[in-house]
């Protein structure tokens, strides 16, 4: 037989010898690793991949289905979005911890509810026994922009405290849905009597100021608060205050002694909207 046929079958049974060495290596590494399990733990994570397996095989069949899942998810998501006025802007997490039954994730969050902006930084611990997974929030750092800052300030306490990212968003759609209708009502007024209403603070602040050019240093201040208190429960707040010359003062006019009570007296049997409009037309009369 000629030499280098022989040459070349004794290197192919060296790759061989060689190839099988590393399997043989390769398996009894694994053995000794599956040592560590116990039965049941194999058993256990076998039924896993096999039930995960199901679920995949069993998952959308074809193109059309992922489509009109996605359509779906899509319009869930914003009718969430008209309900809450809740927008989620960028999103971010990273892996800090990872084991068989534990798992520690850092999440953050940002976004907007109407005109307010909110930025949330958190840990979430995901634990798994047999039974159950239990997620647990810890580490809650919440940043909001709002004008009522030492109620707000003083709720975001309580909720990073206890965690509670369910109560925070619940809180904050209600909070912020107020925030959104105290603006609009100013824009509205605003717009329908610009020579009567002012807003010092713009359409964010809370409070307008109602004058009539022809009643020089005559001034009605509507204050509008919104109260939110450490259990998330949130309250609109509303009074009226008045600016009158000196010499008006010292006739020490009942109508004008009563006007805050009178006011709070129309907030109760007409709402909001009508009596700050009852307010604007008594302040438009000329005399």
């Amino acid at each position: 037989m000629d030499n280098s046929i022989c040459q070349a079958y004794e290197d192919k049974i060296q790759s061989l010898e060689e190839e099988i060495k590393l399997l043989t290596e390769k398996y009894e590494d694994n053995q000794q690793e599956s040592t560590f399990f116990s039965d049941e733990e194999i058993l256990m994570s076998k039924k896993s991949f096999q039930r995960e397996f199901w679920r995949e095989s069993q998952g959308c069949e074809s193109l059309s289905d992922l489509k009109a899942q996605l359509e779906s998810l899509e319009t869930d998501l914003s009718f969430l979005m008209k309900f809450t006025g809740i927008q989620f802007t960028s999103h971010s997490k990273k892996t800090v911890e990872k084991t068989r039954n534990r798992a520690v994730q850092k999440h953050r969050l940002s976004g907007n509810c109407h005109s307010l902006s909110f930025h949330l930084e958190f840990q979430l611990l995901e634990m798994q026994n047999k039974e159950n997974v239990s997620v647990v929030v810890n580490d809650l750092s919440i940043t909001m922009e709002s004008g009522e800052e030492s109620d707000v300030s003083k709720f975001v306490s309580s909720i990073e405290e206890h965690g509670n990212l369910l109560a925070f968003f619940r809180s904050l759609s209600s909070y912020a849905e107020w925030c959104e209708h105290r603006r609009c009502t100013f824009l509205h007024f605003k717009a329908k009597y610009p020579d009567v209403v002012t807003l010092p603070e713009g359409l964010l602040g809370d409070y307008i100021i109602l004058r009539n050019s022809k009643h020089s240093g005559f001034e009605l201040l509507v204050v509008w608060k919104i109260h939110i208190d450490e259990e998330g429960r949130t309250t609109p707040l509303l009074d009226l205050l008045t600016k009158v010359p000196e010499q008006v003062l010292e006739w020490k006019n009942p109508a004008i002694e009563n006007a805050p009570a009178g006011f709070r007296s129309m907030l109760l049997l007409f709402g909001i909207e009508a009596a700050i409009e009852n307010l604007i037309k008594v302040v438009s009369l000329e005399k």
